[in-house]
């Protein structure tokens, strides 16, 4: 996104306080969920690939994930 000011012939249209703290938020996770991810990747960078017993099987992470997401659905009659 471009860093410069709005001009005149287009203002921008400003958030409500709540609005604009939950999309800071949601930023701040995003930038957490970004640096664990390249810090990951600096880690492989480093010392290489791990052992393929270390590893979770993508099937087994893919069961995890769609289980929690089954959880925070809710229940319908």
């Amino acid at each position: 996104m471009s860093e410069q000011p709005a001009t005149a012939d287009h203002a921008r249209q400003q958030l409500e306080p709540a609005a604009a703290d939950g999309l800071r938020a949601y930023a701040a996770q995003t930038r957490e969920r970004a640096d664990q991810f390249a810090a990951v990747l600096e880690d492989i960078a480093a010392n290489g690939l791990p052992a393929v017993e270390d590893c979770t099987p993508w099937e087994e992470l893919r069961e995890a994930h769609l289980a929690r997401l089954a959880r925070q659905r809710p229940a319908v009659a």
